[in-house]
């Protein structure tokens, strides 16, 4: 399981996003989003939202660690020898 960290929410916000974290289905999450009062759900449309990024934001930190660049092979390699790299 990939475990994420979201800075920055509010007490009322961090529920909310341990309950979405821990549903198994996108459809799971869409229909507890649609139990919740209007307020509610725009703020889990935006608690995705962060939590989408926080997970591109680790997949592309765990590309820099194995020596990626761009995620294509021929492009890092091309970006290496104009940086004078392996």
């Amino acid at each position: 399981m990939v475990e994420i960290e979201l800075r920055g929410l509010n007490a009322r916000q961090k529920v909310l996003a341990d309950i979405m974290w821990q549903l198994e289905e996108y459809d799971d999450v869409e229909r507890f989003m649609n139990s919740l009062p209007k307020r509610d759900r725009i703020e889990c449309e935006g608690i995705i939202e962060m939590m989408k990024m926080e997970l591109v934001e680790q997949y592309a930190e765990g590309m820099k660690a194995d020596g990626a660049i761009t995620g294509y092979p021929e492009a890092d390699q091309l970006i290496n020898k104009i940086k004078g790299t392996k």
